[in-house]
C-alpha cells in the first residue's frame, strides 16, 4: 500500500511498499581515465535517481567498470603491469570522479568480481545446453579499440584498407575458433517486440537506426575469443574466454544476482538502460536477444544520448582536449558542473562543450538568476521581518502574486512529464522559468515601496509568497543541484526533506512555512570575472 500526500506535484511518501525504479548506466570501459562523456551519462543517470527517490520509488542504481577484453591487456602491457593491477588503478580514478561528482549510486560492479564472473559462465553454458550457442571458425574483420566484429560490407574502405564504421581505425582480420550465439534466431522477435513496445529505444532516431540495422539481416555473433587469455573462460573449455561484450551486458542482471537473488526478483526488468548512441545497437539487439534466449523480460527502455564535441572539435587524447571533470568541478563547484552539461544540450542530442558558454550561463543562470534571487529574497526577510517568514492570511493579494504562484503549482507537472521523457534541459527550463517570475514579481511589487506606504499586510504577503517559490525551487532542483537545493532549504529554517516535502505537500505551503528563521549565508554563486 502506498499512502502520499500530492500538491503542486511534490509527493510525501508514507509507504509499506513503494514502487521500484532500477536504472543503469553502461559499464566503462577502464582503457582509459573517465571523461566529460562518461560524466554526462552518469550525471544524468544520478539526477533521474535522485528524483525518482524524492518521489517516493524504491531506486536502484547501477554503475559500473568493464574490465576485459583485448584492449585491456594491450594497456595494462604497455603501463608495464598486470591486467589485473591496471584495472584496479583505473577503477580507483572513476569511483574517485563519481564520489566528486556527488554519484548516488547504489552499487558499483567491476566484470572481474566473482559474483558476475559466475553468472557470465552459467548464462554461457546454459545457453550452450539449449543450442544458442555453436562451435565453429570466425573469419572476418575486428576493431579492437571498439571491440566490436564487422562484415565486408558494413566496412569503410579507403587507400585499399578496412575501416571501423566507428570509431575509423584501421580493423584487423581475424581467423580464429569461437562459440557463435545465435542471434539471427532472434531477428523476427526483436523487430516484433520494438514494434509492440514504441518508447523501447529512445529517442527516435535511435530507433530508426535500429530497426533498419535489423532488417538488414542478423548474422550469429561469435561471443568467445582464443587469441589473449584476460576474460572470463569458458569452464568446460578453458582456452576461449567470452567475447568482452556478451560478458558485460550481463552485469545488468549479475549485479542483481540473477537467477535466483531477491533484488533480481525486485528489480529486474531495468526501467531504463541510459548510455552514449555508440553503444545503444549492443544493448538494442544483442542483449535483447541474450535476454529472449533466456527467456528473462526486456529492459522497458534503453536510451542513447548524443556525443559531446569540445569547442567544436571532436574530444581526443591526440588533440590535448578532453575534459577532465574533476578539475572543472575544482574550478566551478559541483553543482554548476552538473547545472551545464544537462542544461547546455537537450539529453540524446549532439553538443559541444565550451568554456565561455559554461562561464556564461554560470553567471547569467546561476549567479544572475537563482543565486541572486535567493539572496535578495533572504535579505528583505531579514531587513523587514527580522529574519522571520511572515503569516499571511491573503497569499493571493493580486494579479502578480496569483500569477507567481499558479507558476508554483504548475511546476511539479511540467518537470514530471518532462522528466518521464528525459528531457532533463526542459526540466530544468521549467524551473528556471519559475525563477525568473520571482526576479520578475520582486521588481514589478516594488517591496520597498510597499514599506514606505506602511502596507505591511502587503508585504507580508509577498514576502510569505517569495519563501514558498524558493521551497518549491528547493525541492526540484535538488536532483540536478543537490548541494545548492539543500542550502537553499535550509537557509529557510526547514531542516531536512522530509519537511519540506511535508511543507510542499500541504495546499497551504505559505502558512507551513511561516515563522521559520531564515539565515542568509553567504551568496550561492559568487560572480564569476572574465
Amino acid at each position: 500500500m502506498r499512502q502520499m500526500l500530492w500538491h503542486a506535484g511534490v509527493c510525501y511518501n508514507h509507504q509499506t511498499m513503494s514502487e521500484k525504479f532500477y536504472l543503469t548506466t553502461p559499464l566503462y570501459y577502464v582503457n582509459d581515465v573517465p571523461h566529460i562523456g562518461h560524466s554526462y551519462t552518469t550525471i544524468a543517470a544520478d539526477v533521474l535517481a535522485r528524483y525518482k527517490r524524492l518521489k517516493g520509488y524504491d531506486v536502484w542504481f547501477l554503475t559500473g567498470t568493464d574490465e576485459h577484453g583485448q584492449k585491456i591487456a594491450i594497456a595494462a602491457e604497455e603501463n608495464k603491469k598486470t591486467s589485473q593491477e591496471h584495472v584496479d588503478m583505473v577503477v580507483e580514478r572513476f569511483k574517485g570522479v563519481w564520489e566528486k561528482l556527488g554519484i548516488s549510486y547504489d552499487d558499483f560492479i567491476r566484470t572481474t568480481e566473482t559474483r558476475h564472473t559466475e553468472v557470465v559462465q552459467k548464462i554461457f553454458s546454459r545457453l550452450k545446453e539449449q543450442g544458442d550457442l555453436y562451435k565453429g571458425e570466425y573469419e572476418g574483420w575486428y576493431c579492437t579499440p571498439c571491440e566490436t566484429f564487422w562484415a565486408d560490407n558494413q566496412l569503410i574502405l579507403k587507400d585499399g584498407k578496412n575501416f571501423c564504421p566507428d570509431c575509423g581505425r584501421e580493423t584487423q582480420k581475424l581467423k580464429e575458433e569461437t562459440y557463435f550465439f545465435k542471434l539471427s534466431k532472434y531477428q523476427d522477435q526483436l523487430l516484433a517486440y520494438i514494434d509492440a513496445n514504441p518508447d523501447f529505444i529512445q529517442p527516435p532516431s535511435r530507433k530508426h537506426e535500429i530497426v533498419n540495422f535489423i532488417k538488414q539481416g542478423l548474422r550469429d555473433l561469435s561471443v568467445t575469443r582464443t587469441t589473449f587469455t584476460w576474460g572470463v573462460p569458458i569452464p568446460d573449455d578453458p582456452k576461449h574466454v567470452v567475447y568482452v561484450w556478451f560478458d558485460a551486458l550481463i552485469n545488468y542482471i549479475s549485479a542483481l544476482g540473477y537467477p535466483d537473488g531477491e533484488k533480481f526478483k525486485k528489480y529486474w526488468p531495468a526501467d531504463v538502460h541510459l548510455m552514449g548512441k555508440e553503444i545503444v545497437r549492443f544493448h538494442a539487439v544483442i542483449w535483447p536477444a541474450m535476454l529472449l534466449a533466456l527467456g528473462v523480460p526486456l529492459p522497458k527502455r534503453v536510451f542513447g544520448h548524443g556525443w559531446w564535441t569540445v569547442e567544436g572539435e571532436k574530444m581526443s587524447k591526440s588533440k590535448g582536449n578532453v575534459v577532465d571533470p574533476i578539475a572543472l568541478a575544482e574550478d566551478y563547484g559541483v553543482d554548476a558542473v552538473r547545472y551545464f552539461i544537462l542544461k547546455a544540450v537537450p539529453f540524446g542530442a549532439d553538443g559541444d562543450f565550451s568554456y565561455k558558454n559554461l562561464f556564461t550561463t554560470y553567471n547569467a543562470d546561476l549567479a544572475n538568476d537563482l543565486g541572486n534571487l535567493v539572496h535578495r529574497s533572504l535579505t528583505m526577510v531579514e531587513k523587514y521581518f527580522g529574519g522571520e517568514i511572515p503569516e499571511t492570511d491573503n497569499p493571493a493579494m493580486d494579479d502578480l502574486s496569483k500569477e507567481l504562484l499558479q507558476a508554483r503549482a504548475d511546476l511539479g507537472a511540467k518537470v514530471e512529464k518532462h522528466m518521464q521523457e528525459l528531457a532533463f534541459s526542459l526540466a530544468l527550463g521549467d524551473i528556471w522559468e519559475l525563477i525568473g517570475k520571482a526576479n520578475t514579481y520582486i521588481e514589478r511589487e516594488a517591496p520597498w515601496n510597499l514599506k514606505k506606504a506602511g502596507k505591511e499586510k502587503e508585504l507580508a504577503a509577498f514576502i510569505n509568497n517569495l519563501a514558498s517559490v524558493l521551497a518549491t525551487v528547493a525541492f526540484f532542483v535538488a536532483p540536478f543541484i543537490f548541494t545548492t537545493g539543500e542550502k537553499i532549504f535550509l537557509a529557510l529554517g526547514i531542516k531536512n526533506h522530509e519537511e519540506l516535502a511535508l511543507i510542499l505537500a500541504s495546499d497551504q505551503p505559505g502558512k507551513q512555512i511561516a515563522h521559520k528563521k531564515v539565515c542568509k549565508g553567504e551568496p550561492l554563486f559568487p560572480r564569476r570575472e572574465a
